[in-house]
């Protein structure tokens, strides 16, 4: 209310001071352009003034009579310098010597490449390398002989594989309720999470899916705190990747990730991360959870923490 009274008394004050001095306005005051004034100079007039005695001097030494007549003869050349003058390249070059400051850079040059060399080199890399910062199934088992094995062992051998890791979380996904995950996760790559605090209500953590190569996909945990202070900078505490290399001849996909030890978060609520991103993403029936992952990616303001809160705690 007191900025409606506020926007309101100002208003009538801007409308009450514009009716009193209109006019005092129409009677004394004579306005300018001063942009018209600046730019409508005649600058030949000024340089004339300047160097008129050189010019009549000049003049007398090519046999003319006066000013006028040595302009005439180099016309040609006056109007030449002139177009250079206001030429791109030229406006660029006279920049720095006139304002101080130096010329902005020329535009990158891009190197032409031909198609088969790009498709070349593109294959080429995908055999070779690696994804950045991403480990391929093939680091962790081999691949061709745990194609041998049934669910049951290949289960059983990926969780041991990582036992030894305090750091570590791993998890086997019906290749069913991943698609529906990752289905999920293409419309809505971004998210938040809470963790509870005792006593403190809860914290909230920004998530983000990547998909980095045709068997991978990642979930990078951050801080929301720093995230809205670094952005794209912002160090994750925790990251998530999905292997999808078993996916059509087993049916399951594997889960592998790490909790960085030091960044604020404990591998249980690294788990209570996992278990809420899967909660969320891989509701199919779950009607308010769609609706603010809705809710969040098109940025609509009817979003609330609290029911994301209320949500969350259904999870358990």
């Amino acid at each position: 209310m007191s900025a409606l009274r506020l926007g309101a008394l100002g208003h009538a004050c801007g409308k009450t001071s514009s009716l009193s001095l209109r006019g005092v306005q129409r009677r004394h005051a004579q306005v300018h352009d001063v942009r018209f004034l600046v730019t409508h100079r005649q600058p030949n007039k000024i340089i004339e003034e300047k160097y008129k005695d050189k010019l009549y001097q000049k003049a007398k030494e090519k046999g003319l009579k006066n000013v006028d007549e040595l302009k005439a003869v180099y016309q040609d050349k006056i109007q030449s310098q002139r177009r250079q003058a206001l030429a791109p390249n030229a406006l660029n070059s006279t920049t720095s010597s006139e304002s101080g400051f130096p010329a902005p850079p020329p535009p990158p040059k891009v190197v032409e490449q031909s198609t088969s060399t790009i498709s070349c080199h593109a294959t080429s890399s995908n055999k070779s390398s690696n994804p950045p910062g991403i480990k391929l199934l093939s680091s962790y088992i081999d691949i061709p002989k745990t194609l041998e094995l049934p669910q049951k062992e290949i289960e059983y051998i990926w969780r041991l594989r990582h036992a030894s890791d305090p750091q570590s979380l791993c998890a086997v996904i019906p290749q069913s309720i991943y698609n529906r995950i990752e289905a999920t996760a293409r419309r809505h790559p971004q998210f938040i999470l809470p963790i509870p605090r005792e006593s403190k209500g809860a914290e909230i953590h920004f998530l983000q899916w990547t998909f980095p190569s045709p068997t991978t996909s990642t979930v990078l945990f951050t801080h929301l705190a720093e995230f809205k202070l670094r952005g794209e900078y912002a160090q994750p505490h925790t990251t998530v990747t999905h292997h999808l290399d078993l996916a059509d001849s087993k049916r399951l996909v594997l889960l592998q990730g790490n909790v960085v030890d030091g960044r604020g978060i404990t591998v249980d609520e690294g788990k209570w991360l996992l278990m809420c991103l899967q909660k969320f993403y891989g509701a199919e029936h779950e009607v308010e959870r769609k609706k603010l992952l809705e809710q969040f990616s098109q940025g609509d303001g009817g979003f609330k923490v609290e029911e994301l809160l209320e949500e969350a705690e259904k999870v358990v």
